[in-house]
């Protein structure tokens, strides 16, 4: 080791810490206590934790006792740990929500029974009419930012597997920035996999409340129904389809309208879970790293024989615990850092990231303030000795993790690249919510496994001790951030990617 790379090591805020008492906090991070803990949350009694219910309502709970009994400050409502947003039970009408396509004397209508399938956006009954803008070929993002789409109904036929393709949902962050009236990505799957979504959208589900007007419609129709009015409008789908070439034109020959409308109601409530405990810097203090997880799942499958509960023990029961074991090391003696940690479980990840949502936009303090997030899910399986961290590219979190992680090599921790980009696991956790209003991130995840979603995620097949290596490689990062003089930084480049500006 050179003399150079000893001195850095000796003026880091970690290894400071290590030197004098930083391990304490390690040390409470145990297999016993993440055992413990899975098991408690990812019991049968909890009944798979689905968003709303009363197992929810109960893990919550468990948390926000365990937040208490380490001395940490509420940051919900009214002075408690829960933080509760509001959502509605509701049926999508399958009479009224529908698709309709003009364009001269033909008309093809996309009915919810059939050829339509719901995504998200307002459910308020009334038509949506406007312009027309398509888009076709290969997805190109910088377009996406760019793109004349406010007040217009944007129809998307594209093909993400193309070369140099954006993938749609990274496409549309972007494009959703650029305010249109509704979505309509037009399908050409498996007809097995559409009747599969077209039966899900039809279960009574809640829904967050709050959506306004002016959010965006967002629905797929099959094509095998657009043909000849697409035709009468001048536009060929199968040549859309065969190019790779991408394009954006208006269709003023082509009017549609959707409509997407609910049937009954009745507001809930679901919860987050806050946990603050303050820096020990007068100055610091005023700023946060934010440590998360989802604590909810699936809840059950009525109609199945034997086995009807999802525990969710890896998802994400693992990473829960994970964030109550880094709220009992920071609370150890000697172990508060220069900033302020909030510890934050959040529900409705499962349903679309909503608790996360909800909390990015009602936050406890300014989303200026926080400076970094580092997110746990599913943490409790497959590899021993590797963790997926993804989003390590794009800010310089990357680099602090790798020097801290070369700085710690008793916990025999490969921290890995995202393997898996073609399935877009950086939008699809609750980091997420955080790092599209601009703070830095990092996404702790060991993969997907045969279990996923299924009633066998059970506790005992959860690798604690792998799993408390992992707690307390972020534990020793999150340290190293909170102390660090200067915040987490974005690659600039990554920033307009991920922000879309």
């Amino acid at each position: 080791m050179t003399r150079f790379t000893i001195l850095s090591l000796l003026v880091s805020p970690a290894w400071a810490l290590a030197q004098n008492g930083g391990g304490l906090g390690a040390a409470s991070i145990t297999e016993h206590d993440i055992r413990r803990g899975i098991a408690i949350i990812a019991d049968d009694s909890m009944g798979g934790r689905d968003t709303p219910s009363r197992g929810l309502d109960l893990t919550a709970r468990y948390i926000a006792g365990e937040f208490a009994r380490l001395g940490l400050k509420p940051g919900g409502d009214s002075g408690r740990f829960e933080q509760r947003y509001p959502i509605q039970r509701a049926r999508l009408d399958g009479d009224a929500t529908k698709a309709v396509f003009t364009s001269g004397r033909h008309t093809a209508i996309a009915s919810a029974t059939r050829d339509f399938v719901y995504v998200f956006g307002p459910r308020t009954g009334r038509p949506i009419s406007a312009p027309v803008v398509l888009v076709s070929g290969a997805l190109q993002l910088d377009s996406a930012r760019t793109l004349d789409i406010a007040g217009k109904i944007l129809v998307v036929v594209a093909d993400s597997r193309a070369p140099n393709a954006t993938p749609v949902n990274q496409f549309l962050a972007p494009a959703f920035e650029r305010n249109p009236a509704a979505v309509i990505m037009v399908l050409n799957n498996d007809t097995t996999i559409l009747a599969r979504q077209i039966a899900n959208q039809f279960r009574v589900r809640a829904v967050v409340e709050g959506e306004t007007a002016d959010d965006p419609v967002v629905t797929m129709v099959h094509e095998r129904i657009l043909g000849d009015v697409f035709r009468a409008a001048g536009v060929e789908l199968a040549q859309l389809r065969a190019s790779t070439t991408y394009a954006v034109r208006t269709i003023p020959s082509l009017s549609v309208s959707v409509t997407v409308a609910n049937v009954g109601g009745g507001g809930v409530t679901a919860p987050n879970v806050v946990g603050i405990l303050e820096g020990s810097d007068p100055v610091l203090r005023d700023e946060y790293v934010v440590f998360s997880a989802h604590m909810d799942h699936v809840g059950t499958n009525a109609s199945a024989k034997g086995d009807t509960i999802f525990n969710g023990a890896d998802d994400d029961a693992s990473g829960t615990i994970g964030v109550v074991e880094l709220a009992e090391a920071f609370s150890q003696p000697g172990m508060r850092p220069r900033r302020s940690l909030i510890f934050l479980t959040v529900s409705g990840e499962e349903k679309g990231l909503w608790g996360s949502e909800y909390f990015a936009s009602h936050s406890p303090v300014p989303l200026a303030q926080l400076v970094a997030n580092l997110n746990m899910d599913m943490i409790g399986r497959n590899w021993r000795d590797t963790i997926a961290v993804i989003g390590k590219e794009h800010s310089d979190l990357g680099a602090t993790l790798a020097r801290v992680n070369a700085a710690h090599p008793e916990l025999g921790m490969q921290a890995i690249d995202d393997i898996w980009p073609n399935e877009n696991f950086y939008f699809r956790s609750d980091h997420y919510n955080f790092a599209r209003r601009g703070v830095p991130v990092l996404f702790f995840f060991n993969g997907t496994h045969k279990d996923y979603h299924q009633v066998s995620d059970s506790p005992d097949k959860v690798d604690a001790e792998k799993e408390a290596r992992i707690v307390k490689l972020v534990y020793f990062l999150g340290m190293e951030i909170a102390n660090a003089s200067e915040r987490p930084k974005w690659n600039e480049e990554s920033r307009k990617k991920v922000m879309g500006k």
